[in-house]
């Protein structure tokens, strides 16, 4: 039976040699990555297109500046086109904020069109 208790002290004691360092950031989540990020876009050409559009399949908020596509309709017409495929395509939102800027959300995320007033003194 000493034998037997002797065989079990042993089995209870080790040393640093008998363990190993695991990195667990293999297993986490990259930091971040559930962040949502408004990102503002100047579109002032219609070759910055993808790069919006990118961003809103990346679930980031954008808030586009379509000044610049305003002289030319055609081309403000297949930008405002391709932003509203994008935005369904997420199932987000889309919304006009005055005659120049453009706010596109993703899902989860619902752009209420009234306006905040404040009450009268």
């Amino acid at each position: 039976m000493a034998g037997f208790l002797e065989k079990l002290k042993l089995i209870g004691k080790s040393s640093e040699q008998d363990y190993i360092e695991v990195d667990l950031s293999q297993f986490e989540e990259p930091r971040g990555s559930n962040e949502i990020i408004l990102r503002v876009a100047e579109m002032g050409r219609i070759e910055v297109l993808p790069e919006v559009k990118q961003e809103i399949y990346n679930g980031n908020i954008v808030l586009a500046d379509i000044a610049g596509l305003k002289r030319d309709k055609a081309a403000l017409d297949r930008a405002i086109g391709e932003l509203k495929k994008a935005v369904e395509d997420v199932s987000g939102d889309i919304a006009g904020i005055g005659d120049d800027l453009i706010v596109l959300v993703p899902k989860g995320i619902k752009i209420d069109r009234e306006k905040v007033v404040g009450g009268k003194d």
